[in-house]
């Protein structure tokens, strides 16, 4: 279990992390999102004592870091995949990290075999792809069979067959009952992987609630209904509270309210309904609403390059 309260970290005149309090709980994967600058990386670096905070403390499993007398045992991290030294093979740099921490090398053939850096365990660590790299990253996190999992953009570099592994792998490690602390960008992974979430923004925390509660809370409402009557229903559902946006040949999309609502108000007046879907927004949409006025820097809005008119001889 990780446990932040109160926790702030300031960098001269810049909060990085601002007065923060929640706890990760075991037996869960739980994404951690914020945009770029908003304090997430501070955050782990805090959570392990690679920065010290101005205020508050973070706990893992119930100590701070450095008062674990086996940390490795308690926490394993991957913050920066590039951190090996760049001469050692895949299986050296393993087998270093093991013999300072009392694990035989049947523990490191073991994860170079799950990690799948098997054919290249002998090749220098310098030459890896960024993939490669996240993978020997995570076999180094998993050396001393950790209680906690931390890892940030775990993904990076990785093909579809190793984004495929890494969301098993952090499910099967929740389902033995590990705490599993995961940052990402990339909204539709966090769908598939986690099960609740831990959002900040300039250091502030915005949510902390499970996948489902946070898309609900933070998405539209929305149904889509397709009725030869579309007119006349329409009218009847249009409120204070409710909009309607006609899309074509009978088919609306209604605003503030959902489908039994729409679907009862239908029958009650002898509307036929040839189509009746609720829709839901998706985390990125999600995400994008909540933390709107949080994110650091915005793109310019893409503009459609004008026509240019063809002359005619």
């Amino acid at each position: 279990m990780i446990e932040l309260t109160g926790l702030t970290k300031r960098y001269g005149s810049t909060v990085a992390v601002n007065d923060l309090t929640f706890t990760v709980r075991p037996g869960i994967v739980t994404g951690f999102l914020g945009p770029n600058g908003a304090g997430k990386s501070t955050t782990m670096r805090l959570i392990l004592g690679l920065d010290a905070p101005d205020a508050g403390q973070a706990l893992v499993n119930g100590k701070l870091y450095r008062d674990h007398a086996a940390p490795l045992a308690e926490v394993g991290a991957l913050l920066e995949a590039r951190s090996l030294h760049p001469g050692r093979s895949a299986y050296n740099h393993l087998l270093a990290l093991a013999e300072t921490h009392g694990v035989g090398r049947a523990r490191v053939r073991e994860l170079i075999e799950m990690v799948g850096l098997s054919s290249v365990a002998r090749k220098r660590a310098g030459t890896f792809s960024l993939g490669m790299g996240q993978r020997l990253g995570i076999a180094s996190a998993l050396l001393c069979d950790p209680k906690t999992v931390m890892f940030d953009e775990p993904i990076n570099g990785l093909d579809v067959e190793g984004i495929q592994w890494v969301r098993g792998l952090l499910k099967h490690l929740a389902s033995e009952g590990r705490t599993v602390f995961v940052s990402s960008h990339l909204m539709s992974e966090m769908a598939q992987t986690a099960e609740h979430l831990i959002v900040i923004g300039r250091g502030q925390l915005l949510a902390d609630s499970p996948v489902d509660e946070f898309v609900r809370r933070a998405g539209k409402q929305a149904v889509r209904v397709r009725s030869p009557q579309g007119t006349r229903l329409a009218e009847l559902v249009r409120g204070p509270e409710v909009t309607v946006d006609t899309l074509g040949d009978g088919l609306l999309e209604v605003n503030g309210a959902d489908a039994v609502t729409v679907g009862e108000l239908a029958a009650r007046n002898g509307i036929v309904l040839h189509e009746l879907t609720p829709q839901q927004a998706s985390l990125e949409e999600a995400f994008i609403e909540l933390t709107r006025d949080d994110v650091e820097f915005h793109g310019a809005p893409a503009v459609a390059e004008p026509e240019v008119e063809e002359a005619v001889a």
